[in-house]
């Protein structure tokens, strides 16, 4: 509630106007009024509606809270370029010496110096300047378009048309030129119909000299360094011909896009032929390429620094990787190293190499029982279990081997 300045208030005094305040909050009582007779909304908080001590105010009132101290004099003009006064017949005493205006002296005079001045011929006196001063407000002094003429922007636009203009005759000289090549060329033969000469005399520029409409894909970036920064420019890589990513399904549940980063990370067609796709998320090159030995890059380093290497990836990025190359040669290495004892060792089943005779019919079905001791009841002398040697490697078979336990 806007209040005046605080006065002592007793106990009972204070209380009433609490109950005041809420009953003006719950709609009970009518709002306060200001001194212009406009309703003070109950809900402003105090330390708002309450204004200073210096300002001595005796009635309630948010005028504290408004641009109390606005100056009419403050204005938004600008001055009138090239506007002139009066113009003098003859030389007058305080004049420039140079060009004889009374508007400026001869150390700040912008005409060319002359070699015999106003002031001594007494003729061509320039006109008065028209001298105007301001006094500006805040955001006035700061406006950077303050006194711009809106009509010197045509001179802008006809210059791009002129640009335009030049373009498209330089196009069709090209473009006739060739064709007088080519018709010089087919003399004496068959040329083509009438439809493709008039094809060929069309002008297609959106694929002629796209070197030139390339530039407007060009974007000037401020880049910081520490001599200050220098301007360079940055190629906006996309073709504008190509479906944005984010047209490609339109379904809010579909990929997700993220407009900041211009990101789509999981595939927006995951049901459509991947033949006719053309963009399957960003994801894919993630885990294709380099991106995908980065990575292995990343992992061997993580891996070898916690085991005690004393190098890191992003400190030392040629050592990391010379290292992992090392690794891989080494570990390509052991590999066939092992490969090579196994094969010594088991041999290669895969080798054209015929397999020895004794191997192909060390098999039999000969029935040999042994009694609880192991002796041997019944058949001819032989191991307890049949045994097949393969290339040193023991295989028992359980056909053909009875056991009695008595």
């Amino acid at each position: 509630m806007a209040t005046a300045s605080v006065s002592f208030k007793s106990r009972e005094d204070h209380r009433k106007q609490l109950e005041l305040e809420e009953a003006r909050k719950a709609g009970l009582a009518p709002a306060e009024l200001d001194e212009d007779g406009n309703e003070i909304n109950p809900h402003i908080p105090q330390y708002m509606s309450s204004a200073p001590w210096y300002l001595n105010a005796e009635k309630p009132s948010l005028k504290h809270q408004r641009k109390w101290k606005s100056d009419p004099n403050y204005t938004k003009a600008w001055y009138d370029r090239g506007a002139r006064l009066y113009q003098a017949n003859k030389y007058r005493k305080g004049a420039c010496q140079n060009c004889g205006a009374m508007t400026h002296d001869k150390k700040s005079c912008m005409e060319r110096p002359r070699n015999v001045g106003a002031k001594w011929t007494n003729m061509d006196i320039a006109p008065d300047e028209k001298v105007e001063s301001f006094e500006l407000d805040y955001d006035g002094k700061r406006d950077r378009w303050n006194g711009y003429d809106t009509s010197t922007y045509s001179r802008v636009i006809l210059d791009y048309e002129a640009r335009e203009e030049a373009r498209k005759k330089f196009l069709k000289e090209q473009q006739l030129k060739k064709l007088e090549e080519k018709d010089g060329e087919q003399d004496g033969e068959n040329a083509g119909s009438e439809e493709d000469e008039e094809d060929g005399l069309k002008i297609d520029e959106a694929k002629v000299d796209e070197s030139a409409q390339m530039d407007f894909a060009k974007v000037e970036k401020r880049v910081r360094t520490t001599g200050g920064g220098s301007t360079g420019t940055v190629r906006n890589l996309r073709i504008r011909e190509d479906t944005a990513k984010y047209l490609l399904n339109l379904d809010v549940n579909s990929a997700y896009y993220d407009p900041k980063t211009r990101s789509m990370r999981e595939d927006p067609l995951p049901d459509a032929d991947p033949n006719d796709k053309f963009y399957v998320g960003d994801n894919q090159n993630r885990q294709s390429g380099q991106a995908l030995e980065f990575k292995q890059l990343n992992v061997h380093a993580w891996e070898a620094f916690d085991k005690g290497q004393d190098f890191h990836m992003q400190a030392a990025p040629s050592q990391a990787e010379l290292l992992f190359k090392s690794f891989l040669v080494k570990k390509e290495k052991l590999k066939s190293e092992g490969k090579d004892k196994i094969m010594e060792k088991y041999g290669n089943a895969a080798s054209e190499e015929p397999i020895p005779r004794e191997l192909l019919l060390g098999q039999s079905e000969k029935e040999i029982e042994y009694d609880r001791t192991g002796r041997i009841i019944k058949g001819q002398v032989g191991t307890k279990y049949s045994l097949l040697l393969i290339n040193d490697y023991i295989s028992f078979y359980s056909f053909a081997v009875t056991l009695v336990l008595m």
